[in-house]
């Protein structure tokens, strides 16, 4: 089980390398914790479909960037790398 404790100054290892492989930072963090897009998007009170845009963009409003990360219990700033 994925420790959901996250230090909000921190980026693992594996969100790193996600990255790496091509992700983005809201998707590495997703996979890395466990969630599927349908529970992040029901978190964030909008569709898998939207969600999925936001995730694949490679603009997402600070907002947006905000909101996801409050969603994923980590600091806005550990999706910004």
């Amino acid at each position: 089980m994925t420790e959901r404790n996250v230090d909000r100054n921190l980026i693992p290892n594996d969100v790193v390398s996600r990255t790496v492989d091509g992700a983005s930072p809201a998707r590495a963090w997703r996979e890395h914790l466990d969630f599927t897009q349908a529970d992040l998007a029901a978190r964030l009170g909008i569709s898998q479909s939207a969600y999925a845009r936001q995730e694949n963009s490679d603009r997402v409003r600070n907002s947006s960037r905000e909101k996801i990360a409050a969603a994923l219990a980590i600091s806005a700033k550990q999706l910004d790398f």
